[in-house]
C-alpha cells in the first residue's frame, strides 16, 4: 500500500492524539500537526507575503496569533517534505479546508465521534505533571501514587484549561468553526466516521480498518 495521506478530525478530548501515533507507526507516515509545523518552521521566510513580521518566530515570540496565510504556507511546507501523512489540527475552518485542497489529494478524511458529556469527562479528568508535562487520567490512566507523577515525582495539577467552564467554552467554539468543515467532506464524500467513544485499542481496530478500505 502506498503511503496514506489521511486527515484526522474530532473534537479536543476525541483521541485525535493517541490514534495519529498509532497510525504514523503503523503505516509509516508523518505526524503533521499545526504546532510542530509552526515550531519547525518557524524561521521560514515570509516577508513576500505582505505580513507585520517577516518569520512567523517573531508572531510566536511576541505572543500573537500568527495569521491564516502563514499558517496555510507553512502547512503546504510540512505537507510537500511528507510522502504520506496524518494531519491533525488543521483545517479548523472551512477556508483552511478549501486551502487545503489546493495543497494535496486527501486519501481520507477520518471522524472520530465522541459524544459532548464524554469529552467533557474526558477532559475535566485530565491530569498533567507540573514538572515533565507527563499527561494522566483520574479514571481512565492514573498514576500508581495519587497526584504524583510515575516519571519524575512531580505534583499532577489541573490546567487551568481542563476545567468544566473552560471545556465547554472550547467544545463550542471547535463546533461553530469546525462543523462546516465536517459538512464539508461529508458533502464531499470523504468523511469517514468512527465510534471514539470505546476503548482505543478498539478505536484503532476501526481506524485501522478504514485507512487501508481507502488507501
Amino acid at each position: 500500500m502506498a503511503q496514506p495521506r489521511i486527515l484526522i478530525l474530532g473534537a479536543p478530548g476525541a483521541g485525535k492524539g493517541t490514534q495519529s501515533a498509532k497510525i504514523t507507526e503503523e503505516f509509516d507516515v508523518d505526524h503533521i500537526t499545526t504546532g510542530d509545523a509552526l515550531r519547525g518552521n518557524k524561521d521560514m521566510d515570509i516577508s513576500d507575503m505582505d505580513t507585520e513580521y517577516d518569520t512567523p518566530r517573531e508572531y510566536m515570540d511576541r505572543g500573537e496569533l500568527v495569521p491564516d496565510a502563514v499558517v496555510n504556507a507553512i502547512v503546504e511546507e510540512a505537507l510537500s517534505q511528507a510522502d504520506g501523512f496524518v494531519l491533525d489540527g488543521y483545517p479548523r475552518n472551512l477556508e483552511q479546508a478549501e486551502e487545503l485542497e489546493d495543497m494535496t489529494d486527501l486519501d481520507l478524511a477520518l471522524m472520530l465521534d465522541v459524544g459532548e458529556e464524554e469529552l467533557v469527562d474526558r477532559l475535566t479528568g485530565r491530569r498533567v505533571c507540573s514538572e515533565c508535562g507527563t499527561n494522566y487520567h483520574v479514571e481512565y490512566d492514573q498514576p500508581e501514587e495519587e497526584g504524583v507523577c510515575d516519571e519524575c515525582g512531580g505534583e499532577l495539577i489541573q490546567r487551568d484549561d481542563d476545567t468544566e467552564e473552560t471545556v465547554r467554552d472550547r467544545l463550542e467554539v471547535y463546533h461553530e468553526n469546525t462543523e462546516p468543515v465536517i459538512e464539508h467532506y461529508e458533502e464531499q464524500g470523504d468523511l469517514e466516521r468512527v465510534d471514539g467513544e470505546r476503548a482505543p485499542d478498539e478505536v484503532w481496530a476501526d481506524v485501522k480498518a478504514t485507512i487501508e478500505d481507502a488507501a
